[in-house]
């Protein structure tokens, strides 16, 4: 009998560790049906481990750590579900009632509603004013405002891996390596209509008439550089400069001059899929891949032209990088890998060092946000990981939200800058945000729900471990 017993918990041990390497299927964002499914007959693969491991970080950096292996994770009283009997496909779940009688009134942290789309998983998201852009696997860029349906636009091919809002254009990056971009045609109509493409027809036209603007992509394969021969899996704007930068699994990075829609310049970043682009601080733009590596790029004057150029390998490690996030204010870089951690850097004089990792998550960080002081990490193990940064870089786990029935996919904070910069007339939760640190935080996930979190910078006196 104990033989018996022994045979069995090794055959559990030895289904629990398969499953885990399953979850490398999710650095690359491709639609899956089930979490188990082998990676093996995915037409990409990588050379990055999923297998948590310490960073390999250069000597140049400090690398003390804050960790901690086992946070206090809790069941959010909030966890709802969205009943198979309703025919709309998004189901709006009301907020909470705080002024209720209740455990939850004292909860400043804490869900305030979910949509749940029933025809496929959440890959992209993104916020601009009182506005919330969501991406699927659909193909379909749903609208909303304030939980509700506001409007929609449909691509007709390509599901959507990433979007990026810019005034009253939006630029949706997608599976088939297309960039598109949409135009919302006013508050009356609240409509969308594609305007065109990046790049545009007539400079793709241009550069494939010409011989000398193709590249050797694969063997016996050549494109023209312009343009992404592969899935676009994430943008990012440098509004100060009019750019947009755009990463691939291709392994390139594009800068694209939104005045005129023109591809400046496409550079062969990283040896494997890049999953991650952000524009960052002092002229700075990063880019994280599951080649294991962080680069920081500058734009500097090459000859009699603005060129890219290789400033730092922040990071470099045997788990593919999966996410980026920038605090401006405070000068951090965060980066989020398959192995659980969220790595970060911080400048020093004139260079960024290495601050330390956020241990939270069993299994893959998958996405990465920032809203003021907090840092916020969605995992392949259904939850968000939310951080304070204290003065001298020090962070502390203030909260673990969880709900989602499957992978944290993607997160955006509501930016009401815009909003504000019109003048227009603020709702509720913009003037609570500003007098009391309050954020909005969405969360998309593989279980094809948006979770919309209320967050507080304020720290409960209960609830700050420091780590």
């Amino acid at each position: 009998m104990g033989r018996k017993k022994n045979s069995m918990g090794a055959m559990l041990l030895e289904k629990e560790s398969f499953r885990r390497t399953k979850f490398g299927t999710l650095l690359y964002s491709d639609p899956i049906s089930d979490l188990e499914e082998s990676n093996s007959n995915s037409a990409r693969s990588s050379n990055a481990s999923s297998a948590p491991s310490p960073p390999r970080i250069s000597s140049f950096y400090n690398t003390t750590t804050t960790t901690n292996n086992s946070p206090n994770y809790f069941m959010s009283p909030w966890n709802q579900s969205a009943s198979p009997y309703v025919k709309s496909p998004w189901i709006h779940q009301p907020a909470l009632d705080f002024s209720e009688e209740s455990e939850t009134r004292d909860c400043k942290n804490g869900l305030i509603g979910s949509l749940v789309r029933e025809e496929g998983h959440i890959y992209s998201l993104a916020s601009s004013g009182d506005l919330l852009y969501t991406g699927s696997d659909s193909k379909n860029i749903r609208v909303w405002k304030n939980l509700k349906e506001y409007s929609g636009f449909k691509s007709h091919s390509g599901l959507v891996k990433a979007i990026v809002v810019y005034g009253d254009k939006i630029f949706t990056g997608h599976q088939d390596g297309k960039i598109r971009v949409w135009k919302f045609l006013g508050k009356k109509r609240k409509a969308y209509k594609r305007v065109g493409s990046l790049p545009t027809i007539r400079d793709y036209l241009k550069s494939s008439i010409n011989p000398k603007a193709y590249v050797e992509v694969r063997r016996k394969r050549n494109v023209p550089w312009i343009k992404h021969f592969d899935a676009v899996s994430c943008m990012s704007l440098d509004k100060e400069r009019g750019l947009l930068y755009s990463g691939s699994w291709d392994k390139t990075l594009k800068v694209w001059r939104l005045s005129d829609s023109k591809c400046l310049e496409s550079i062969t970043a990283h040896h494997d899929a890049i999953n991650s682009v952000v524009v960052g601080f002092d002229g700075l733009v990063l880019t994280g891949s599951a080649d294991g590596t962080v680069k920081a790029w500058r734009r500097e004057l090459v000859g009699n032209s603005a060129k890219h150029v290789l400033v730092e390998t922040l990071l470099k490690q045997d788990n593919a990088v999966t996410s980026l996030a920038v605090n401006t204010l405070a000068t951090t870089v965060y980066a989020g890998s398959s192995d659980g951690l969220v790595n970060f850097w911080e400048r020093q004089k004139h260079f960024l060092e290495y601050g330390g990792g956020l241990r939270g998550h069993k299994l893959a960080v998958l996405c990465v946000a920032v809203a003021g002081n907090l840092v916020m990490s969605g995992s392949a193990d259904k939850s968000i990981c939310v951080w304070r940064r204290e003065e001298g870089g020090i962070h502390g786990l203030l909260t673990v939200l969880t709900g989602h029935n499957g992978p944290v996919k993607c997160l955006t904070v509501e930016d009401s800058n815009e909003e504000d910069d019109n003048n227009e007339s603020e709702d509720e939760a913009v003037v609570e945000k500003k007098s009391d640190q309050y954020w909005r935080v969405y969360s998309g996930s593989l279980d094809n729900s948006v979770k919309v979190w209320r967050l507080f910078e304020a720290v409960e006196p209960e609830a700050d471990p420091a780590f």
